[in-house]
Parts: structure tokens; C-alpha cells; sequence
């Protein structure tokens, strides 16, 4: 679920990855039940940066493994053809993924990134191979309440560039689309 992300937040070139800390802005827009999504510009256009968060109704574990499912990946995140495991740790600690973009204004782009995993809090990612020039980030799952909130940080940088306003209108579709697509599929899983 991450290369496609990756690939709209690269779009608008923006900046280093940071820690994620919660604002009180932050949390009044997670108090309504919406998806925090924050995409940060880059003078030297070389990479980009996208935060987001969300609260899920669904205990960590099963957040994880919505998150860490392959399958289910293209049918969450709209611009996402497909997704394969091409490698895997037979400890389950690690696998590498091949993910491939269908974007309707931009060529289809391939990522191959590795992914080591600390369940249920932690999926660390980054690139090691395919067209995307940066890639590097993790999803990390705190306890919340009676479920969980969910942290998403990406830095990546396309291959080629788009105008920064393009990829911003397709983030602010995207991205809440892909994590209320998270929320969903977890609090289905709980049913």
C-alpha cells in the first residue's frame, strides 16, 4: 500500500522526514473522525514528504495485517495495479514487494522496496530497486482508546516531475481515500 502513496507524495516535492507528533490541529481533525494528511514541499525538489494519521476502531494486530496484506493492497489504494512478494524472510521479519502504479496523468511507475516488520507496532520500508529515485518510511500502530491510531510517513522522489498543484488535488483524494479504505477493512476484520 505504500509505493503509490509514496508516488503521489514525491509528485509535490517535499521535504525531510521528522518524527510524527500530534498537533492540536491534528487532533481536532482526528477527534472528527477524518484522516490527517499533511504533504510538506522541498526546495531542492528531490524528494517529498507525506504524513498522515487516523483512528481505527480495530485492536493494533488486526490493523497490521490489513496493512502487511498484499492482496489486499490494489483494492485499497485506487492508483495501485498490483502488488507482489518477490522475497521473504521465512521468519516472517522481512519480504520484499514489487508494487506497480496505474495513474491516469502519469506513466505507470515500479517500486521494489523491503519491508522489516515489528509486530503489531511497526512496518519500516525502503527502497531497493524500480523507478522511484527515494523511498523510505514506515507505518507505526499505537494502542488508542479501544482500538488503534495509525501513523503513515513517507519520503520519496519520483522519476520524473509533475506540476507540485496536480499531485497535491490528487494526495487530497488519495490518501484519505486509501486510509478510510484501512479503517474499513480493519473494523470488518473485528465484526
Amino acid at each position: 500500500m505504500g509505493s503509490a502513496l509514496a508516488l503521489l507524495a514525491s509528485l509535490t516535492t517535499a521535504s525531510a522526514a521528522g518524527a510524527v507528533e500530534i498537533s492540536p490541529r491534528e487532533q481536532a481533525v482526528l477527534d472528527r473522525g477524518r484522516a490527517y494528511v499533511e504533504v510538506r514541499s522541498d526546495p531542492d525538489g528531490v524528494s517529498g514528504l507525506i504524513r498522515a494519521a487516523i483512528d481505527i476502531a480495530a485492536p493494533p494486530e488486526v490493523v497490521f495485517k490489513v496493512i502487511t496484506d498484499c492482496d489486499l493492497a490494489p483494492k485499497m489504494v485506487d492508483s495501485l495495479k498490483s502488488c507482489r512478494i518477490v522475497e521473504r524472510d521465512p521468519a516472517g521479519r522481512w519480504d520484499v514487494r514489487e508494487e506497480i502504479s496505474k495513474m491516469t496523468f502519469v506513466p505507470s511507475v515500479r517500486n521494489v522496496f523491503r519491508s522489516d516488520y515489528e509486530p503489531p507496532e511497526r512496518v519500516r520500508f525502503h527502497r531497493v530497486g524500480g523507478d522511484l529515485m527515494v523511498f523510505e518510511g514506515e507505518w507505526r500502530i499505537e494502542p488508542h482508546g479501544a482500538g488503534s491510531r495509525v501513523f503513515y510517513e513517507n519520503r520519496a522522489g519520483a522519476p520524473f516531475r509533475v506540476p507540485g498543484y496536480l499531485a497535491r488535488i490528487a494526495l487530497r483524494f488519495e490518501v484519505p481515500q486509501a486510509l478510510q479504505a484501512l479503517r474499513r477493512e480493519s473494523v470488518a476484520r473485528v465484526r
